[in-house]
């Protein structure tokens, strides 16, 4: 069903060819507007989704600030359902046609020598999202999600689960990037290491659902990962997930020599920041012990000096962490409540992060919301499922 309304009535005769969309019409724009533009066409061995709903990141909300130079349609988070398949398989059209799906963002080239496959066993992960010629799902030279249809690799599609609603699927993408740290082995469960996230926006709260988990599934009972938040309301949502969520001011020292507190200060061996700020980063690298790891998940258009010197006194290993295993995102979303449960696989409630959802005729509106400090998650409903 594609969305007609007053202000956004159909092209006349269109032909079925074209689509709404919230889109970065310019180059260099910080504006989107919701517009009329083609509906795509399916090169061969992608698939046509229509797109029944987008999730808005703080990474759209940076885009909108000048990040990455983007123009086009906006928004990498969302499911969907599979309406046309570019393939002469018949087996292939017959496993993907009307099934409901989310997708990784990262389209590689297939041609270079990552997307071959040529060095060892993570090679897979490295052309999911490292090919030096990739198009990314509304950030680099690909339309993205907030649209009544996008196109993808059939190879990029992940198959949403029956008990899995629209709602919960959108997050997705997001609990993949939080997977993501478990995937690269960042955390020794071991040793076991000390664990501190700082952050409480919408990525920092999905990592705590996922390492607090993961550190009750390694049957481990002490010294829980720690997330340090600004917002007591939000630290809550997280009560169930194994983590022990405190205020960030409590690890805050303004009179100390890198502004951390004494019992905070090089206590963590590895520390995640997901703040989004050059201070956020400077106060993680306080609180990470010599020698440890300090995990990036959040990028950060803010123009600011960076001071390299703890970094490097410290000898500080210093890890980026990007988009992660979409299909271990599905099965956490999959957990549901049961009195037989094993640690670490209490139920995730997802949909409690939802604070509000759009149509797309109002797409605009929905970016605004999302800005708001209050706001959590925000989703727009791009065509009736």
């Amino acid at each position: 069903m594609m969305f007609d309304d007053d202000n956004y009535p159909s092209p006349i005769d269109d032909g079925d060819t074209m689509m709404l969309a919230f889109s970065i019409v310019n180059p260099g724009d910080t504006v989107g507007q919701v517009t009329w533009i083609p509906k795509p066409a399916v090169e061969p061995g992608f698939a046509l989704i229509r797109v029944l709903r987008a999730g808005v990141c703080n990474t759209d909300l940076e885009i909108l600030q000048g990040y990455m130079g983007f123009h086009g349609v906006l928004g990498h988070e969302f499911v969907g359902i599979v309406e046309e398949v570019n393939t002469d398989k018949d087996t292939v059209k017959k496993e993907w046609l009307n099934q409901r799906v989310c997708g990784d963002i990262n389209v590689g080239c297939a041609n270079c020598w990552v997307c071959q496959g040529s060095l060892d066993s993570t090679c897979c992960q490295m052309s999911r999202n490292h090919c030096p010629n990739r198009t990314v799902l509304g950030i680099l030279n690909r339309n993205g999600t907030m649209a009544e249809y996008l196109t993808l690799p059939i190879g990029n599609l992940h198959r949403v689960p029956d008990d899995v609603s629209d709602e919960e699927a959108v997050f997705s993408e997001p609990l993949a990037a939080a997977c993501r740290i478990v995937e690269q082995n960042l955390v020794d469960y071991q040793r076991p290491d000390k664990v501190a996230i700082l952050g409480d926006g919408k990525l920092g709260l999905m990592i705590a659902e996922v390492l607090g988990r993961e550190h009750a599934k390694h049957g481990l009972t002490d010294n829980k990962p720690v997330l340090f938040g600004k917002h007591r309301h939000k630290l809550d949502l997280v009560h169930d997930s194994g983590v022990d969520a405190r205020l960030v001011s409590e690890c805050q020292d303004e009179t100390s020599f890198n502004g951390v507190a004494e019992a905070h200060a090089s206590k963590y061996d590895v520390v995640v920041d997901a703040t989004g700020s050059p201070a956020g980063l400077a106060l993680a690298a306080g609180l990470c012990r010599p020698m440890g790891t300090l995990v990036l998940k959040s990028t950060c258009a803010a123009g600011q000096e960076f001071n390299a010197a703890p970094f490097v006194i410290d000898e500080l290993k210093v890890v980026g962490s990007r988009c992660g295993p979409i299909d271990k995102a599905l099965d956490l979303l999959q957990l549901k409540e049961t009195s037989t449960a094993k640690p670490g696989q209490q139920s995730l409630n997802i949909t409690k992060y939802v604070t509000k959802s759009f149509p797309l005729s109002q797409a605009d509106q929905a970016i605004e919301c999302a800005a708001e400090k209050s706001t959590m998650k925000v989703q727009i409903i791009c065509n009736e499922s």
